[in-house]
């Protein structure tokens, strides 16, 4: 029977904490989930080594108990397994002193579709702890979790939306709140593969593609308000597009191109607190009059007089 090394499996080093575990299983569950690789055998093997590794390192005491294993798997190898000799404490065991039993309790024993290497030491199949004549307490796999992605607009993390997703030949309707952002991912429990212990989850990555109007940083918003020459020196209003429909903003007179206005309240909702928002800045960007007439010329001229006659 082959030995698993499931850190070889997932690609990371026995010293990788288990924020990275997690992050490796997410990216090659991505790659080789049968949705994706459409039947092909081989990447559905590698699919199940991917879940089973992290049935084992995702937790934090099965991680700790596999660890420990491996230093004893050469002797339980050459004991013969389930019938051969133990090592430990007197009456069975492995060197770190826990029964079938305990390896049972501890990883879920039973089920799951998994390897051998898993069923014989994790699973309380024809393991140890029967040689012992004593049966193993077992209790049955949850089911894989599904990943899944969708992209949404600026505006419809604004407002919140739906999408209607096609996953294990069931259609669900997901629903996302106001607020969501690009990378955010969503937890939909139960909605996984469906085994004995129950079913897995589904987690579904969100994506919010850029807008050509606002610039998103975390709750607040960033846009520009082109703006006349006129308006920008005398003063008035001004319409400026924001995620809820135009508003009229007071520009002041002698505003400077470049210069940022702040409106409360106009930016992204928070999420799970839509009654809250992120705010809007509103950067001026002065547009110059092009194609002068003759006297418009003139005017500016004879305004650029009166100015160095002030200076003077």
């Amino acid at each position: 029977m082959e030995y698993k090394d499931y850190y070889k499996i997932l690609g990371v080093d026995k010293t990788a904490s288990q924020a990275d575990i997690k992050k490796a299983y997410r990216a090659l569950a991505k790659k080789y989930h049968p949705d994706k690789t459409k039947g092909d055998p081989a990447a559905e093997e590698k699919f199940k080594d991917i879940s089973e590794a992290y049935e084992v390192l995702g937790d934090k005491e099965k991680r700790q108990q596999y660890d420990q294993l491996g230093s004893n798997w050469r002797q339980f190898q050459q004991g013969g397994g389930a019938g051969g000799q133990y090592y430990g404490r007197p009456g069975g065991g492995f060197q770190g002193g826990y029964s079938q039993s305990d390896i049972n309790d501890m990883f879920g024993g039973g089920g799951g579709g998994f390897s051998d290497f898993f069923e014989q030491f994790f699973g309380g199949g024809a393991g140890f702890g029967q040689a012992q004549g004593s049966r193993g307490r077992t209790r049955p796999q949850k089911g894989h979790d599904y990943q899944a992605e969708i992209e949404i607009t600026l505006q419809e993390a604004f407002a919140g939306t739906s999408r209607l997703l096609n996953v294990n030949n069931q259609q669900l309707r997901i629903k996302i709140k106001p607020g969501v952002t690009s990378g955010q991912t969503l937890r939909i429990k139960g909605k996984g593969a469906e085994a004995a212990g129950g079913a897995g989850d589904l987690y579904i990555q969100v994506t919010v593609k850029p807008d050509a109007n606002f610039e998103r940083k975390g709750d607040d918003l960033y846009t520009s308000l082109p703006l006349d020459m006129y308006t920008a020196i005398l003063g008035g209003d001004a319409l400026v597009k924001t995620m809820s429909g135009e508003l009229k903003l007071k520009i002041p007179a002698g505003t400077q191109s470049g210069k940022t206005l702040r409106l409360r309240g106009k930016g992204m909702p928070l999420y799970d607190k839509p009654d809250l928002h992120g705010d809007l800045y509103v950067k001026i960007d002065i547009k110059l009059p092009t194609n002068l007439t003759s006297e418009e010329r003139s005017l500016f001229e004879r305004l650029r007089e009166l100015r160095h006659e002030k200076a003077a």
